[in-house]
């Protein structure tokens, strides 16, 4: 880490100086400002880069003196005001600290406050979470690729193999199709109901049907026990992710976002995750900054009379944006109001992409508005 000590009138007071993020190095460190600083009591302000998590054990108010004012500064603005000092193309720590200085001279930063356990909690769980759907969305494709070494034509019969629970009971019992095959229609719809899955004569023909068709290969060996072995890592992710929403279910009923579950589409999942990205709904002013700290907001060029507006920047807080956007989803396929918007969206001509940010805008204001209010969802007020 590294620090370095300005005054109001822009006059370097100490540093910049390197430390190490130990009790013992910050201790040292603060010694050698404490040293330098003026006689009498002074308002001291400490501008802390944020770095994903490594900048976290510096946002404690415990660990400055007392009276000192903590302030957390976004990367992209401190990023910014390095190019506006004409080093756009240069990046060192101190430079850095003079952006940081700048900054923090000119007023911004976001005051560090102590942050609601519930919160605290929520937004560790959707994380998590969100690392499990990642690792069980490659896990599926791999599992589709074994599948079509060991049983090729198979996604043909049943295109969702793996996100229906007859296409689960194939992958985990015949992934040989000549196995299928010698079982036949009639024992395979008894071998389903056996295990408390009820499976149409039309699918089982369909299945067995290709199990006839399908083609021998050579890996299909090898591709059964990989399959295998990647069918147990699924069943263990599925569980996870089911403990994980067990969590989040009693978390988000002890937070100011259980309200959100009132809206059509949105569940616990949705829920929790609009709260993860906005954290202390007390610290956003309005629904038009969280929008904006999303990322979704779309660049604007605007100069002698002339006005051309660009792509959205995607700047912003990727766990924010993708909160929303699932938002905007849910009202899609839920709220009838919604799906007017989205209609008349689509019939002017507008592309998924487009709709599906202008129903994340929808979703961002109704979302931030119950909040606020904590008054349950009314459609009538968003038609």
């Amino acid at each position: 880490m590294a620090l370095s000590m300005t005054d109001a009138g822009r006059r370097r007071l100490w540093g910049p100086v390197e430390f190490a993020m130990t009790r013992r190095g910050l201790v040292e460190t603060l010694d050698g400002v404490c040293g330098v600083l003026p006689a009498g009591g002074v308002a001291v302000k400490v501008g802390i880069e944020a770095a994903g998590h490594y900048h976290r054990p510096l946002l404690s108010p415990a660990v400055w003196p007392a009276g000192w004012e903590v302030l957390q500064l976004n990367p992209a603005h401190v990023a910014e005001q390095r190019r506006v000092q004409g080093r756009r193309r240069v990046k060192t720590d101190a430079f850095d600290l003079e952006a940081i200085t700048e900054l923090v001279l000119a007023g911004r930063g976001d005051p560090v406050t102590v942050a609601d356990p519930v919160v605290i909690e929520l937004v560790a769980w959707v994380a998590h979470r969100n690392r499990r759907v990642q690792t069980r969305s490659a896990t599926k494709n791999q599992l589709l690729g074994q599948l079509d070494r060991s049983f090729p034509g198979l996604t043909l019969a049943l295109p969702d193999v793996l996100g229906t629970k007859v296409g689960r009971l194939v992958a985990e019992h015949f992934a040989d199709p000549a196995r299928l095959t010698s079982l036949g229609v009639a024992r395979f719809i008894r071998f389903a109901a056996t295990r408390g899955l009820q499976v149409s004569r039309p699918v089982a023909e369909r299945l067995v049907a290709a199990a006839r068709d399908a083609l021998p290969t050579e890996q299909a060996a090898v591709a059964r026990q990989v399959l295998a072995a990647d069918l147990v890592l699924l069943g263990d992710l599925d569980a996870q992710i089911t403990a994980v929403d067990a969590e989040l279910g009693r978390l988000v009923a002890a937070s100011p976002f259980a309200i959100l579950t009132s809206v059509p589409g949105w569940g616990v999942v949705r829920a929790a995750g609009y709260g993860a990205g906005v954290g202390d709904p007390a610290r956003w002013p309005g629904h038009r900054q969280v929008y904006r700290a999303s990322g979704l907001s779309p660049a604007q060029y605007e100069s002698a009379g002339r006005r051309r507006d660009g792509s959205i920047s995607r700047e912003g807080s990727v766990e924010l944006r993708r909160a929303l956007i699932s938002l905007g989803i849910g009202l899609w396929h839920s709220d009838a109001p919604a799906r007017v918007y989205a209609a008349t969206l689509r019939a002017r001509g507008k592309e998924g992409a487009v709709i599906a940010c202008a129903l994340a805008h929808r979703a961002n204001r109704i979302a931030f508005a119950l909040v606020r209010d904590q008054v349950g969802y009314d459609p009538t007020r968003w038609v």
